[in-house]
């Protein structure tokens, strides 16, 4: 069980590079500030174009991303980057503000790593997120709360 997000560790994203692609603002603006808080390099996309271009210039540890956007949205982008070996294997976190019964099962059916619901909020967001990343192995043996 994880601690309160008071005392969650400001470093606990030390080095770590993350892509957030969300076309609104509010959204990327609260993710972007809360993962500098702990410590990441964070860097932003506005649709799914974007966002593949960043994760193959950036490598990122982790990608989080809205679903709903314009030009490609984020079911397409975690298709491309699936099907390409070199971004086969970066946890992708899916964002959505339109929850419905059964999301969650097939985002993560379509290959996402797990699923946050907007909107964002700073009270919940980090404790939420490190909930997901200790599932992913690689994530937990490393993450130190």
């Amino acid at each position: 069980m994880l601690p309160s997000t008071a005392a969650i560790r400001r470093d606990i994203l030390q080095n770590w590079k993350v892509v957030v692609v969300d076309d609104e603002p509010d959204s990327l603006e609260v993710a972007v500030r809360i993962l500098r808080h702990y410590g990441a390099d964070v860097h932003t996309a506005t649709n799914g174009k974007e966002g593949i271009e960043s994760v193959h210039n950036l490598r990122p540890k982790l990608v989080i991303s809205d679903l709903s956007m314009p030009e490609m949205d984020g079911w397409g982008m975690l298709q491309e980057l699936k099907q390409d070996r070199s971004t086969l294997d970066i946890p992708i976190i899916a964002l959505t503000a339109h929850a419905m019964v059964g999301d969650r099962e097939r985002a993560i059916m379509a290959g996402f790593h797990n699923y946050l619901t907007k909107p964002l909020t700073p009270a919940t967001f980090m404790k939420d997120l490190l909930v997901l990343l200790m599932d992913i192995p690689a994530f937990a043996q490393e993450l130190t709360v």
